[in-house]
């Protein structure tokens, strides 16, 4: 039952090709934007479209995939954990982020030959 604890899937597509990047001490990691698109009907019956973007963050051979697989655009299937942060701006303002912590994805369109 701890795998239900804290676990998010995801659909959605790619606004930007996956930045790949080596830590300090070698551990690979590939960060990227995902938008999520869904929709209702507003109160006079009008369909109004809802994208929500979410940073994802995928670790060591997770992140090689990526690297490898995955571009702009491709429609995934993402799998992991929510992950909440504070930080400090240079001016001294505290802020607050929320990312997926990717451990599995799924490509459901094919890499674009762009």
């Amino acid at each position: 039952m701890n795998t239900l604890r804290n676990k998010v899937s995801l659909i959605g597509r790619l606004g930007a090709q996956p930045e790949y990047v080596t830590t300090e001490n070698g551990r690979a990691l590939a960060r990227f934007s995902l938008a999520v698109n869904s929709g209702y009907k507003d109160k006079s019956g009008k369909w109004v479209d809802d994208t929500q973007w979410h940073n994802i963050n995928a670790w060591g051979k997770t992140a090689d995939l990526v690297k490898r697989l995955l571009s702009k655009g491709q429609e995934v299937v993402v799998e992991g954990k929510l992950v909440n942060r504070s930080f400090e701006t240079k001016a001294g303002e505290k802020r607050y982020a929320t990312n997926v912590e990717m451990n599995e994805f799924l490509v459901l369109s094919p890499k674009s030959d762009k």
